[in-house]
């Protein structure tokens, strides 16, 4: 709907987001599909860069919703997959990153720092 504002990511989301443009490749393939749709072969050529590497940043580009793939299948039958990068804005502001941050989930792994006095962290 024009107009209406997207709505703010929760942490994890915005962690993951982050954490997929935070790699050059991955980078140049999100510019490399706003100039056009593209299948894995072409896009590795284009890019210069082998195919299962390729995968690799795609899948992670995919997971933060970057990128979607749809398989197609040619008129001889074989099967090819495409990639379009998906229309996205993030605003990336202090109170944004302080309102996504309060709706973080607890990680398994604990903040090796936490809990540790100011003593203990001067050692």
């Amino acid at each position: 709907m024009p107009g209406v504002p997207p709505s703010a990511p929760s942490g994890d989301d915005l962690l993951k987001v982050l954490s997929a443009l935070g790699n050059p490749h991955r980078m140049r393939i999100v510019a490399a599909l706003l100039e056009s749709r593209n299948y894995v072969s072409a896009l590795a050529r284009l890019i210069g860069m082998g195919r299962p590497l390729l995968h690799m940043h795609l899948q992670r580009l995919e997971a933060a919703g970057l990128v979607v793939g749809t398989l197609e299948v040619g008129e001889d039958g074989k099967s090819m997959k495409y990639y379009d990068v998906t229309p996205f804005l993030y605003e990336l502001t202090p109170r944004a990153v302080a309102d996504a941050a309060a709706t973080l989930t607890r990680t398994t792994d604990p903040d090796p720092a936490a809990g540790r006095t100011a003593k203990e962290e001067a050692k």
